[in-house]
């Protein structure tokens, strides 16, 4: 791409938040819209250009506003439309751009399109969602299965046939082959972004087509007693159809109509599937989520096989990203530890590609430890023997060491990590070599660099400890990136061509550099501006 062709989602950092964590403003335990507006300051201040949202909508709360009943209005727990309005307002005063989650795939049961859908089998919107009758001996269609444990038919009593859900059975999926509930969904889009909003994050967006033949799944021939039942089918059938592609590109044309909006697709798919979300001309999916970093063998060979696979299957044009964490998986810090994870800050914020950040991992929040009987999330509560739990990776954002970490002056809906007096914001910005203090170098020094937002990424080294590799953009210089992937002590012989200096160290400065040999400390990452400067 050329440099005049870059649009501000190019070069932001996407800062997940998830709101019922982040911070409560009256005092119920719960996050609010008027609680984000009071952390704007610290977002601007951090470097942050936009925001992710997790759902806001109404929602019985089955899975915690992945179940909407309502896609145009907001729940009452995180305030009014006004509210909304009002962090709209104060966001773009900051200019940080305003991300919703858009959830297609499925509603709540509770949504007045499923209570019509389910009242008659002759109800205009009987066939907004999928309905199918029980096999001659009288079982379920196909064996199709739930995210969330079991079976993903539910019988319902009143007219004799099976929904289907892909997750909780309070989670009707959506018919897309309906070409009214398509346009219903489109104008859920249209509504948001008439408002305001700079795009969405789509759930799920690789279920909502499922195969026209209904067709049993095949079994998972690598499924493993630990792994969910989930997994012991291979989905063929009941994801990833061929006709998603015309939806999300009618969802980018939508989107086109408007100024500098993005689309995100979360999609949990290998490389080569992944890819088509971008679409067949560069018009699908602006950023179909990579998230390739949360799921690896955390070691310097692995990753960099996987860095240069993803960069090679791009199609052209076609614009990276990366992930490091989000609400459904173990932090960061807690899989790989605090110096890797510090490491791993310092990967996703000099790979070519838009950062997503979620929140807490600038501070190194990890997973806390929530018992059972305090536990909330449907997935872990319906498979406890697996401890799959989402919620130790959701807890309340740590402020401040005074009462419940600053968050609420009540009682957090989860608890709180017992060591946030040591581990916060407030005390984090006093501190030089803080995570935080990190994460804010790493972030200005990422949006001063054209060659870190938008110059080439080239792997120089690679063994079984160390990933080297350079951004460097024709014009404007480059940098080394030297990260010891590892627990242990590395070496590495800097070529002469890419002397320069250390602009970057992920522990404050604890390397050895003499004679071209570099000398690296166990969990230690560089950042290296390089002497040699590409000319135009």
């Amino acid at each position: 791409m050329k440099e005049g062709n870059f649009l501000w989602w190019h070069r932001a950092i996407i800062y997940q938040v998830y709101p019922r964590s982040f911070q409560d403003s009256n005092a119920d335990g719960i996050g609010d819209l008027t609680g984000i507006v009071q952390r704007l300051d610290y977002l601007q201040t951090l470097g942050i250009e936009a925001i992710w949202l997790s759902p806001i909508f109404p929602s019985p709360m089955a899975d915690f506003g992945y179940d909407v009943a309502d896609y145009t209005a907001i729940h009452p727990i995180f305030g009014t439309m006004e509210d909304f309005d009002h962090l709209l307002k104060e966001a773009l005063q900051r200019g940080i751009k305003i991300l919703l989650d858009l959830v297609p795939n499925h509603s709540s049961s509770e949504h007045p399109w499923f209570r019509e859908s389910r009242s008659a089998k002759d109800n205009p919107k009987r066939d907004w969602y999928i309905w199918k009758d029980a096999r001659e001996d009288g079982s379920v269609p196909n064996n199709w299965l739930s995210v969330f444990g079991g079976s993903a038919w539910e019988w319902d009593e009143a007219t004799a046939q099976y929904y289907y859900h892909g997750f909780l059975k309070e989670q009707p999926d959506l018919n897309w082959r309906n070409e009214e509930l398509v346009e219903a969904m489109l104008g859920v889009m249209r509504f948001w972004l008439d408002k305001g909003v700079d795009g969405f994050r789509i759930d799920v967006l690789w279920h909502i087509f499922k195969s026209e033949s209904f067709a049993d799944n095949p079994p998972n021939p690598g499924f493993a007693p630990h792994m969910p039942g989930y997994d012991s089918l291979l989905t063929v059938n009941s994801t990833d159809q061929p006709e998603v592609q015309d939806i999300v590109k009618r969802m980018r044309n939508l989107t086109d109509a408007y100024k500098d909006r993005v689309l995100i697709g979360e999609i949990y798919l290998p490389y080569e599937k992944l890819m088509t979300y971008y679409g067949r001309n560069n018009d699908g999916i602006h950023l179909p989520f990579n998230f390739t970093l949360m799921g690896i063998n955390w070691d310097a060979q692995t990753i960099a096989s996987s860095i240069l696979a993803y960069e090679q299957a791009l199609p052209p044009n076609a614009w990276p990203n990366w992930v490091l964490s989000n609400h459904d998986r173990p932090r960061i810090a807690t899989r790989i530890g605090e110096g890797q994870a510090r490491v791993a800050a310092m990967l996703l914020l000099t790979l070519r590609g838009t950062p997503t950040l979620y929140y807490g991992d600038e501070i190194g929040m990890k997973d806390v430890h929530i018992p059972l009987d305090e536990q909330q999330d449907p997935q872990g509560l319906n498979m406890p023997e697996l401890n799959i739990s989402r919620d130790p990776a959701r807890t309340p954002m740590q402020w401040d060491s005074t009462a419940q970490a600053g968050f609420t002056t009540g009682k957090p809906w989860l608890r709180i990590a017992d060591d946030f007096a040591d581990h916060n914001v407030e005390k984090q910005e006093e501190e030089v070599n803080s995570n935080l203090s990190l994460y804010k170098k790493l972030i200005r020094l990422r949006q001063t660099s054209p060659a870190l937002l938008y110059g080439a990424y080239k792997q120089v080294y690679i063994d079984q400890q160390l990933l080297v590799y350079t951004r460097e953009l024709m014009g404007h210089g480059g940098f080394l990136i030297v990260l010891n992937l590892s627990h242990e002590p590395a070496t590495f012989d800097i070529p002469s061509e890419y002397g320069g200096n250390v602009v970057l160290s992920s522990t404050g400065g604890t390397y050895d550099w003499k004679d071209g040999l570099l000398k690296l400390p166990a969990d230690e990452g560089l950042v290296i501006h390089t002497s040699t400067h590409l000319q135009d």
